[in-house]
């Protein structure tokens, strides 16, 4: 798949320097979705000719071309984890090690196609530093279909189950993502509709995947074939960092690859052993069913995602995992977080002033509490919940770094291990 993707990548560079064509172009008022993380373009212009200075040095990523426009990222982010455990968490979590490692370098292109239909496409490959493996991100084209008032994505996308799946990683207010939601893949290969009806106050997303690439290590091959949606209702919205009242509810159907499931979490740490696991066992398919509440006014916010996986697995008694997670954010330098209501999650965080240009950034602090449970019918992979305080600093729009510490309790095996983590980040994006 890595020689797949530099060869579309390469074709599509010869296309956008070497192909003089008559297109339609696009000058739309308001940005472009890129992707379905809430990420959009900047206005697309005409040429690059004219532009000031300033203006060149702002887009030094961006460029437009006779077929499409081509803008090209890069993400990095490097991160420490301590770990001090008492005498049973050291027997129920043996070889647990202290680590200063890469969790995520990532190389991205995107662009508009001029047609008259709005055309984006998307490809993007990142090195995962917690399997030590180069993966296929984001990868496709979307197309608007106004007529149904929304989006299809066509390609290697996000399900569309949970925010916090849903949201880039680079704007996340966290480490990880909650522990309930370690069972949905991030990424599966299909087609997924997302459609936005403000007059309703309503969000909807529709997606059906399929294991395309059979054994091929990326993270959607836990099955094989998906049904997703999610139905976010807003009955506060306006603007992007105005009050939002978010409410949703998601449902997955998942075909389980190969009739054997693991259902396992680590502590919300990359580099941390899988602290609650229910080992491998004989499934078919697994229904998923979780909700979602988040309010954000000005710089305050509080949330909860929760959720229940129901396993059909006869021989083992159909086991319900549960798991749930709750915070409270505030900015300090009262930034709100933009709300992208088309894909119905939070994007990247705004500055009022840079470090870079004599500010502070932007200083928040969150506090955090996450649980899940993998004791259910024959099953008993443990039960594990943590409490985490934590800071996170946005020097700019596109650095950021974050300290935070937890404390989890983990009961297993007949014991119960108390275990206190350290974590630093330090990332940037552009």
């Amino acid at each position: 798949m890595g020689k797949l993707l530099i060869l579309l990548s390469c074709a599509g560079i010869i296309i956008f320097f070497l192909i003089p064509v008559k297109t339609y172009s696009q000058n739309p008022a308001s940005g472009i979705p890129d992707g379905t993380e809430g990420e959009v373009f900047p206005t697309p212009y005409d040429s690059l000719s004219g532009l000031s200075k300033k203006d060149k040095w702002k887009n030094w990523n961006e460029f437009d071309g006779p077929l499409t426009t081509l803008k090209f990222g890069i993400g990095f982010m490097t991160e420490y984890a301590g770990f001090s455990q008492d005498s049973a968490s050291k027997q129920q979590v043996p070889g647990v090690t202290n680590s200063l490692s890469v969790r995520d370098f990532r190389y991205t292109m995107a662009g508009v196609v001029k047609t008259k239909r709005e055309i984006t496409w998307k490809a993007g490959i990142n090195y995962d530093g917690n399997t030590g493996t180069w993966r296929i991100r984001e990868t496709g084209v979307q197309v608007k279909v106004p007529e149904l008032s929304g989006y299809l994505f066509f390609g290697r996308t996000k399900e569309g189950y949970s925010l916090q799946k849903i949201q880039n990683g680079f704007t996340l207010w966290r480490f990880e993502r909650p522990m309930i939601q370690d069972l949905v893949p991030i990424l599966a290969d299909g087609v997924k509709y997302s459609g936005y009806f403000p007059k309703q106050h309503l969000q909807w997303t529709l997606g059906t995947y399929f294991n395309i690439f059979g054994n091929e290590v990326q993270p959607q091959t836990s099955f094989k074939r998906q049904i997703t949606t999610r139905l976010v209702w807003l009955p506060i919205y306006s603007t992007p960092t105005a009050p939002v009242l978010h409410i949703a509810l998601n449902y997955r159907y998942g075909k389980v690859l190969d009739d054997t499931i693991q259902v396992r979490s680590k502590p919300e740490i990359s580099k941390a052993q899988y602290f609650v696991d229910s080992k491998k066992f004989w499934a078919d398919y697994v229904n998923s069913l979780s909700g979602e509440v988040y309010y954000r006014t000005g710089p305050l916010m509080a949330g909860t995602e929760f959720g229940s996986h129901f396993v059909h697995s006869p021989e083992k008694g159909n086991p319900v995992f549960t798991g749930a997670w709750f915070f409270l954010l505030y900015s300090f330098t009262g930034e709100a977080r933009p709300y992208a209501p088309n894909f119905g999650t939070f994007t990247f965080q705004t500055v009022k002033k840079s470090v870079f240009d004599g500010g502070i950034g932007n200083i928040e602090a969150t506090l955090s509490f996450s649980n899940i449970d993998l004791d259910d019918a024959d099953i008993t992979g443990g039960k594990f919940w943590r409490f985490t305080p934590s800071v996170y600093w946005s020097l700019s729009r596109n650095v950021f770094t974050t300290i935070a510490y937890g404390f989890g309790v983990l009961n297993k095996d007949g014991y119960k291990g108390n275990t206190q983590f350290f974590q630093w980040r330090f990332g940037f994006w552009f």
